[in-house]
């Protein structure tokens, strides 16, 4: 009895509780200091689009998907290594234009129209855009004629970090 008594004076229970206010309180400082929460980069292409290209929040940025081919850049369509490079490079400019570069992408996806036919030429340009270790890829395949409009066979976007 006398043990029981000894520790309920000790009130280890309201000092338990404020250890757990001041990791929240502290929580919620980190949160705050977050900054930007939501900033959207623009691109060097000028858009009538109501989507964002980029946007960062704190140390991430989200760059949506961009197609291979946009006939007001360039005439042609081209092969799937043209318009796969035509992709990367835009994507580059998103991400300098945000504060980081191709080797802190973290994750990739790609929509490519025929990947039986196309993803083994897709890979012979792709890898030469990203130093080791290699960001994370999945990718989604579809027939050419489901990929929004004629001509187009790719579109990727991609998470990344700022250091």
């Amino acid at each position: 009895m006398k043990r029981r008594e000894i520790l309920k004076s000790l009130s280890l229970i309201p000092l338990a509780g404020s250890i757990d206010i001041n990791k929240s309180e502290a929580a919620t400082k980190q949160r705050d200091e977050w900054l930007p929460k939501k900033v959207s980069v623009p691109s060097k292409y000028p858009s009538s689009s109501p989507l964002s290209a980029c946007i960062r929040s704190g140390h991430l940025v989200f760059v949506s998907g961009i197609g291979g081919w946009y006939p007001d850049r360039r005439k042609e369509p081209g092969d799937i290594q043209v318009q796969i490079k035509s992709a990367l490079e835009q994507m580059k400019d998103l991400l300098e234009r945000a504060g980081t570069n191709m080797a802190n992408v973290l994750k990739v996806h790609m929509t490519l129209a025929e990947p039986n036919k196309n993803l083994k030429a897709l890979n012979e340009v792709y890898g030469d855009y990203f130093p080791d270790p290699k960001p994370v890829r999945s990718y989604s395949g579809c027939g050419i004629d489901q990929m929004g409009r004629d001509g187009i066979l790719v579109q990727i976007d991609c998470v990344a970090y700022i250091d």
